[in-house]
């Protein structure tokens, strides 16, 4: 497991990475990488395992592939949080939800 720190830190890398990858999906800086990281994990932590809970069928149903709508809508609601922070739309918030998702197991996985 990874210390909370550094997990805190490489979402911000992440989200820096995918700034530069998507171009809907923008950061004023890595200051704004860093709160964003900090709100979503905060987020993630509160509201994740309730959302999974009320969404038991879904998740179910679709092998727990709902995770991702899930965890773009809390991307949606620390994006309308964080002033510098802007999803253009939808697709852009899914996209970026699942490379985030992806991008933290990789780096679990690393370290």
């Amino acid at each position: 497991m990874l210390d909370l720190g550094l997990q805190w830190l490489l979402s911000a890398v992440s989200l820096t990475l995918i700034s530069n990858f998507l171009p809907g999906f923008r950061l004023k800086n890595f200051g704004t990488a860093l709160i964003v990281a900090g709100i979503y994990g905060v987020l993630h932590v509160l509201f994740s395992w309730l959302l999974k809970v009320i969404f038991f069928l879904p998740m179910f149903l679709t092998l727990g592939l709902f995770a991702l709508i899930i965890n773009a809508f809390l991307l949606f609601v620390t994006d309308k949080l964080v002033d510098d922070f802007e999803i253009d739309s939808l697709k852009d918030t899914l996209i970026g939800a699942v490379l985030l998702t992806v991008l933290n197991f990789v780096w679990r996985f690393l370290f």
